[in-house]
């Protein structure tokens, strides 16, 4: 990958020339919804951001609809939205996994986190054990020819046990990548994270596991997720997950509200000169189009401009 260089007063910065943006609004955006939004404006939520430019996405979940009724439509979605870019689908067991198969995904999600209380939360399973259990799966799906994505949750902080340790964030990690997965998604799922940890995970893991996709998840908890990209940019990091609209949050991690906003994440990125593909426009557009369907207004700093500029503009 070519870089840019980022000068000022003798200080350079190499950082990527482009970024790649995983979207996540359809499934970890809507998850936590308390409104159900029905199954045809998911969809042409999902079509309007593809319209957009985005080319990888987490469409949907294949849950317990018990545990997330929000993703009880998740074969309807998959049926009306597969294309010939990379669509992934969460499935968090080997009862998701069946069910995946029943379609025509060919990019599975699995996610264990690095904390035990998390775990124990999340999959009423200890560390050990959810790990024993998902990495036979990943064998089982990298035969079957599957691309598998491992989603790491509380790399950083955990609402129950507060600071994770590195060598448990790598040790979680080295267990995937041994596996076989092909992606990392490594999150700051309550949003605790600062610029310098984020650094410092990324490039750690960046040299630990130099053949393996690593991307970086920021909930924006504190205001900080934009910073912490920067900072992964500067590691050399360049696929970022992101939620239009700033949607999101996590039903087992108490305090943790939206994933970053697509829109301020390809704002930030377009004005340094790292190309995401992704037309700004039509992203606001596919926002105004599921916003009426949620339980709360969209205001995203982004959004919030965007309106009063069109609305200066049509004056």
């Amino acid at each position: 990958m070519e870089k840019i260089t980022l000068t000022n007063e003798g200080l350079i910065i190499m950082i990527p020339d482009h970024a790649t943006i995983i979207e996540v609004g359809p499934r970890d955006g809507l998850q936590n919804e308390f409104n159900y939004v029905p199954t045809d404006n998911k969809v042409s939520f999902i079509k309007g951001l593809k319209e957009a430019g985005v080319r990888e996405m987490e469409l949907t979940s294949f849950v317990s609809p018990k545990w997330v009724p929000q993703m009880k439509d998740a074969k309807e979605i998959v049926a009306s939205c597969l294309d010939e870019s990379r669509n992934f689908v969460l499935a968090p067991n080997r009862k998701g996994i069946e069910r995946v198969k029943e379609t025509s995904v060919s990019a599975v999600a699995l996610f264990a986190g690095v904390s035990n209380s998390f775990n124990k939360k999340n999959s009423n399973k200890e560390t050990d054990q959810l790990l024993e259990e998902l990495t036979v799966l990943v064998d089982e799906l990298k035969q079957d020819g599957y691309f598998v994505r491992a989603c790491i949750s509380t790399a950083f902080y955990c609402p129950y046990e507060g600071k994770m340790a590195l060598n448990d964030t790598l040790a979680i990690c080295r267990k995937f990548v041994d596996a076989g997965v092909d992606e990392l998604s490594v999150a700051d799922t309550i949003g605790m994270a600062t610029p310098r940890e984020a650094y410092f995970v990324f490039d750690t893991l960046k040299k630990e596991f130099p053949n393996t996709l690593l991307t970086a998840h920021f909930h924006d908890t504190r205001g900080m997720a934009l910073a912490n990209i920067y900072a992964c940019l500067t590691a050399g990091i360049s696929r970022f997950d992101t939620s239009a609209g700033g949607l999101g949050g996590c039903p087992f991690a108490k305090g943790a509200t939206g994933n970053v906003a697509t829109e301020s994440v390809v704002y930030m990125l377009e004005r340094m000169g790292v190309e995401t593909g992704i037309d700004l426009d039509k992203l606001m557009t596919a926002v105004d189009d599921i916003e009426p369907h949620l339980s709360r207004s969209i205001d995203t700093p982004y959004r919030t401009l965007y309106k009063k500029e069109i609305s200066a503009k049509s004056n």
